[in-house]
């Protein structure tokens, strides 16, 4: 992949409008501070383990959750 600079797309993250470059969900994963942390994320309702191979479109609503343990 070539690097182009892209317009940011606006997508929702956990419920809030967000405007990224960020063309896969790796990305946006690293955008948000979150790379090498275990997260779960989600696009559209769906569970995405492949977030390099996850390319994000405007208007995707992406959950990312945080593992929690305790009792």
């Amino acid at each position: 992949m070539t690097n182009v600079l892209t317009r940011p797309r606006e997508i929702t993250v956990n419920g809030a409008p967000v405007a990224t470059g960020a063309e896969t969900l790796a990305a946006l994963v690293a955008e948000q501070g979150l790379a090498g942390r275990k997260v779960a994320t989600a696009v559209n309702g769906v569970f995405v383990t492949e977030r390099d191979q996850t390319w994000l479109a405007a208007g995707d609503r992406i959950e990312i959750l945080s593992v929690r343990q305790g009792g």
